[in-house]
């Protein structure tokens, strides 16, 4: 059935996006590349041109990138769809596919809210779902990790992730769609693009149906995974309780802290969820933090919170009239909650529970004319400040 229509195999999964998500506007991330040039022609077909909007993210990553976004929305509006080509950059980091996804995720969700669109469509197959839970269990995933990529999350939906990658090729052939390959595809420094080369033919030697069951393991693994939320959910917001986490599996505890880490936008191994377990079963003296990618979690006070690790940020915006330090000993301040009254950093750091190896690098912002505290970091804003006085955005206060 596949072999004889291609088209209406494709078009049958759009359809059964849009009767569960309704009607509306739609952003469609196309890159050029077979897997979301079938996208957007199905799309398009029956969602209605005026439904559509066709966004191509340049991630300026080869000499040919911004050609390929103009010919992406030649294209686009050939068809009469409306096109956005971005460009991004993209930071150097030791992963240049992970540095360039988050730049494509972030701006495809601006778009999104910039033109109104209720979603934005992604081209992932099952090979994609394939690849990833691969990739994952040889880096040494968790349970949930094996649930790979997911059909809906946020704002993005990924129509076509459970049909082969058959079904993409006989489609474009079918409908004799223009195609352009991104040269990160056959790039080998790429951990994607060596699973797929090397280490997937390899293993479909042993079982030819290995894309089936890998992706027969994301389901169940994400079933898995749905059912441990509704238990871990209560306990998955940072700062936490770890008197409450005693009470409850192993297994539901790492997925608490799991869920509480993607909630601040912190990437995590399974290493990071037991080391975050040891701290939490541990006894309650003294404080304790392990290291996690951007961030340290602390028990203190018998309760585990995030703290971001990176690098100070300047004023926003400048000004001659303020001082930033860190604290010294001997300085007070009226916190808003004492309404004028003063009391020493030291006893409201205590108060608020800081935990001490953060108390030592707080920052405090002085007016340089007469030498009073007017915020401080993790207590915030002064007594009669103006709250536009707030030099550090996400760390005037508390966790962030």
């Amino acid at each position: 059935m596949l072999q004889r229509d291609p088209v209406s195999t494709l078009r049958a999964a759009c359809k059964l996006w849009i009767d569960r998500l309704g009607p509306g506007l739609y952003g469609l991330a196309c890159s050029g590349g077979a897997d979301s040039m079938a996208l957007a022609d199905a799309a398009i077909a029956e969602f209605g041109a005026s439904n559509v909007v066709i966004i191509h993210i340049d991630h300026g990553l080869s000499p040919a990138s911004a050609a390929v976004g103009e010919q992406v929305a030649a294209w686009a509006r050939g068809q009469g769809v409306a096109a956005v080509v971005r460009r991004v950059v993209v930071e150097r980091r030791p992963s240049i596919e992970a540095a360039a996804r988050d730049a494509r995720y972030a701006a495809l969700d601006a778009i999104r809210t910039e033109i109104g669109a209720s979603w934005i469509l992604l081209g992932h197959t099952a090979r994609d779902q394939a690849e990833t839970v691969l990739m994952r269990i040889v880096r040494g995933t968790g349970p949930a990790g094996l649930a790979g990529i997911p059909m809906l999350r946020d704002r993005f939906v990924r129509p076509f992730l459970q049909l082969p990658r058959e079904a993409i090729e006989l489609y474009v052939q079918f409908r004799a769609l223009p195609t352009w390959d991104d040269p990160m595809n056959s790039d080998p420094r790429i951990a994607r693009v060596r699973f797929r080369e090397r280490l997937l033919p390899a293993l479909r030697a042993e079982n030819p149906a290995l894309d089936d069951a890998l992706c027969r393991l994301a389901a169940s693994a994400r079933e898995w995974t749905v059912a441990l939320d509704a238990v871990a959910g209560p306990h998955s917001t940072f700062p936490i309780a770890c008197a409450g986490l005693r009470e409850l599996s192993p297994a539901i505890r790492k997925r608490a802290y799991a869920l509480a880490l993607e909630r601040a936008g912190i990437g995590y191994d399974a290493v990071h969820l037991e080391a975050i377990d040891d701290l939490v079963m541990r006894d309650a003296a003294g404080e304790h933090g392990i290291d996690v990618p951007a961030g340290r979690v602390i028990r203190s006070y018998d309760v585990i919170d995030l703290h971001r690790t990176h690098a100070p940020d300047p004023l926003v915006p400048p000004d001659p009239g303020y001082e930033l330090r860190v604290w010294r000993a001997g300085d007070r301040m009226k916190p808003a909650r004492l309404r004028g009254r003063t009391r020493k950093l030291s006893d409201l750091f205590i108060d608020a529970k800081v935990p001490r190896e953060l108390r030592r690098t707080a920052r405090v912002l002085v007016r340089t004319d007469d030498h009073v505290i007017v915020w401080a970091e993790y207590l915030g804003v002064a007594f009669g400040e103006s709250p536009n006085v707030v030099p550090l955005p996400g760390r005037s206060g508390g966790s962030f």
